[in-house]
């Protein structure tokens, strides 16, 4: 996964950066409409003001594809939330040699003023800032961070498991075959805490790597962190549900076979948000219930009835275009209900947090208990 995926050369996502759209492999909600980034830069800017609106703060996108979700935020921000934009530094930490490419193409005006700046996992990193005592000396403290992640972990190698052992893949006589050594100790461990250990004929993902990605990008010292993706929590597993979901897409078509078209297609596993929500938390920040894209963007939108949707239609075919794009993103249907968002965060109370509009659609209080969301055990 990790050679076929990010290989310099030949990986999917470093030699070409067509996947993306109608005549890609698959859709991300940045490709639908517009309104998925000027959604979340309302709810960034809600972040911001709850950090206490400080002068500089660093949102840092991880895997930023084309950069269109960080070009609907600056340009909605700078138009909507003056205030949030003047305080904003966009850092966008992208590996893809192609996909950077891409990035300065699309944000050449906020990268040339240096509103955002590409980075990568080595160089990424909100700067310091230094704050003064009052007995005059001087502390350097990191910026207030945001740190988002759409579709990423999904596409982070993970490790499989099955009744036979871990998964190891060899070559004989020109074809790739499977091969099983004894699980290592730390995917038992994750098996035990966070999964299900498979049973006979099945293969379970254990995604180790997301982890350490994870626990890298909630070193905080304040902030949020927002991650949206499909996927599922343990209990679904115990379920039945997700177990076995590592999976090929190419041409919007999903195929079980990984081991077709090396570097021409993408592989993907269903996230462990369970396993995902610990790893943050490991680091101190606060994770709130999960839930899915669709309770999230109605929770921002409903206040304005989804104007950041309509403002540009001027007729009605235009708005009639728009309901369907943004149906897809909500409904079940479309991304709403496969899609979940996980959002995490540190130097906030966790009451205060989980007053964000993205966490409260759907959701009322009955005798101080809320409702709505799914708790991640």
């Amino acid at each position: 996964m990790e050679l076929c995926l990010y290989h310099p050369e030949l990986g999917y996502y470093s030699r070409h950066a067509g996947q993306f759209g109608k005549a890609g492999d698959f859709y991300t909600s940045s490709d639908v409409h517009a309104v998925f980034g000027r959604l979340l830069a309302r709810q960034f800017d809600e972040m911001w003001r709850m950090l206490g609106a400080p002068r500089t703060i660093v949102l840092r996108e991880l895997g930023p594809g084309r950069g269109l979700f960080a070009q609907d935020v600056l340009d909605w921000s700078e138009k909507k939330f003056p205030e949030f934009f003047s305080a904003l530094r966009y850092e966008l930490v992208e590996q893809s040699p192609a996909l950077r490419l891409l990035i300065e193409a699309t944000l050449a005006q906020h990268l040339e003023e240096g509103k955002a700046v590409l980075a990568t996992e080595e160089t990424s990193g909100a700067k310091a800032q230094p704050l003064s005592a009052l007995d005059g000396t001087t502390e350097v403290v990191p910026f207030p961070q945001i740190v988002f992640a759409n579709e990423l972990f999904d596409a982070i190698p993970v490790e499989v498991v099955s009744a036979k052992g871990s998964l190891r893949i060899d070559a004989r006589e020109g074809r790739l075959v499977e091969t099983w050594i004894a699980s290592s100790p730390e995917e038992l461990e994750f098996l035990d805490r966070y999964s299900i250990h498979p049973e006979e004929g099945e293969c379970i993902e254990v995604p180790l790597q997301a982890q350490k990605c994870m626990s890298s990008a909630a070193e905080l010292d304040r902030g949020f962190m927002i991650v949206v993706d499909y996927g599922y929590t343990r209990e679904e597993q115990l379920a039945g549900r997700h177990r076995g979901t590592l999976k090929a897409i190419r041409q919007h078509s999903v195929s079980a076979n990984p081991y077709e078209a090396p570097g021409e297609q993408d592989i993907t596993a269903d996230v462990n948000f369970t396993a995902l929500a610990a790893a943050a938390q490991r680091q101190g920040t606060h994770a709130q219930k999960l839930v899915t894209q669709s309770q999230f963007l109605m929770g921002i939108g409903e206040a304005n009835q989804f104007a950041d949707a309509f403002e540009d239609c001027r007729l009605p075919q235009e708005r009639a275009k728009v309901a369907l794009q943004l149906k897809h993103l909500v409904t079940p249907a479309g991304m709403g209900e496969s899609f979940h968002v996980l959002v995490a965060s540190k130097g906030v109370a966790p009451e205060k947090a989980a007053n964000l509009a993205g966490l409260n659609f759907g959701r009322r209080d009955l005798q101080g208990v809320t409702t709505g969301g799914t708790e991640l055990h």
